[in-house]
């Protein structure tokens, strides 16, 4: 574990998965772990030929992505970062709201048989109107500075709907499955051995989830740039940067081919580029890997939650954390007691999280939020 202290919850979750007969050499829970379904977001879990849907979790392939843009922070004022907040707001649907019209097929993956899928094939049309669109939750649009005053923008979001409807499905039939035959494991850690058509079905399934997880972000990434430039019509903009932290792959480690399940954690093996964001009032981290094989090669996929969010609300001062944003000059959305569920304080310190974890990755871009939209 690479944290000092883990709720009560989610240090049970650790025991359960220790305890699976098919957990292999070790489990490596990262320093924003907290409780989960079935396993703590931020737990990373290699097992020997099986995979576990509740490992991967409901919003398969959610992940970041960061573009870096020629703009200086110290040249845009507040009235135009306000603007491009709008022009954001009228391109992109957030929380639950998905397009009114169906967007472009070729905007989904391409190259899958998705006639073959039992879930996807039900969902392209539903797909077609969430491509583009947020989500709700911690996914969240992000302008930021970093330390050489660039402009930078953040974006986090998964696969919406259609991550959940496969998700769900297979964790359904992973129970039906050990029910079946019987098998001991533990509730919400039910399990596919790898040789049986369902384990190939849901990683055909996945890799499409994961897929149109970045298309969604590579779209919204698209019309927030566009939305940029038409307030600032000079930008221009670096290749974005990509990154995965809800999925399950086949890699080797300590000598053996497992299939790692990363549950909020990301992928760090040595000099790979992670991101590492923190809450909507705190910094962020653009890293690269360290190949700590003790971790399966992982790392935090954020600050994580130090507060649930009907905890957040019921404990947090609404004013106090409209404050903190406030004194820092950050343009956010926290209006009411219910946003406080995403407050600056319903996460970790993210300083301390990337203390934690410094056998993990090295920090080499910071960046700091100047405009912030909640899903």
């Amino acid at each position: 574990m690479w944290l000092e202290k883990i709720q009560p919850g989610a240090m049970e979750q650790v025991k359960d998965l220790t305890s699976l007969p098919f957990a292999f050499h070790h489990v490596a829970i990262m320093p924003d772990a907290h409780e989960g379904i079935g396993m703590p977001i931020g737990g990373v879990l290699a097992t020997d030929a099986v995979v576990v849907p509740n490992a991967v979790g409901v919003d398969i392939g959610c992940g970041m992505c960061a573009i870096k843009s020629n703009l200086k922070a110290s040249e845009m004022d507040r009235k135009q970062l306000t603007s491009i907040m709008r022009l954001i707001r009228a391109k992109i649907p957030l929380g639950m709201d998905h397009h009114k019209n169906l967007q472009d097929e070729s905007l989904l993956p391409q190259g899958f048989e998705e006639e073959k899928m039992k879930v996807v094939s039900t969902q392209l049309t539903a797909a077609r109107h969430q491509v583009g669109t947020l989500g709700g939750g911690n996914h969240f649009i992000e302008i930021q500075k970093d330390t050489k005053d660039n402009v930078r923008v953040m974006l986090h979001s998964g696969s919406r709907n259609l991550g959940y409807k496969v998700a769900k499905y297979y964790a359904d039939r992973a129970k039906w499955f050990n029910d079946k035959y019987y098998s001991q494991t533990v509730r919400g850690l039910e399990f596919l051995p790898i040789e049986e058509p369902t384990a190939s079905e849901y990683f055909d399934e996945m890799k499409y989830c994961i897929r149109f997880a970045f298309c969604n972000r590579s779209l919204m990434m698209n019309r927030i740039c566009e939305s940029i430039a038409e307030v600032m019509p000079k930008a221009k903009f670096e290749p974005m940067i990509n990154i995965a932290h809800n999925y399950a792959a086949w890699e080797n480690h300590f000598g053996k081919n497992v299939i790692v399940h990363r549950k909020g954690a990301t992928r760090a093996y040595k000099g790979e580029i992670g991101i590492i964001p923190g809450s909507q009032g705190t910094a962020s981290y653009i890293v690269k890997g360290l190949g700590n094989p003790e971790s399966f090669m992982s790392c935090s996929h954020g600050a994580g939650r130090v507060l649930g969010r009907n905890q957040a609300i019921n404990t947090l001062d609404l004013q106090t954390e409209i404050n903190k944003l406030n004194a820092k000059g950050i343009i956010h959305a926290i209006r009411c007691k219910n946003d406080l569920e995403e407050a600056a304080g319903a996460y970790k310190d993210i300083e301390d999280v990337m203390y934690q974890q410094r056998d993990l990755v090295k920090p080499f871009v910071k960046l700091q939020p100047l405009a912030v939209i909640k899903g």
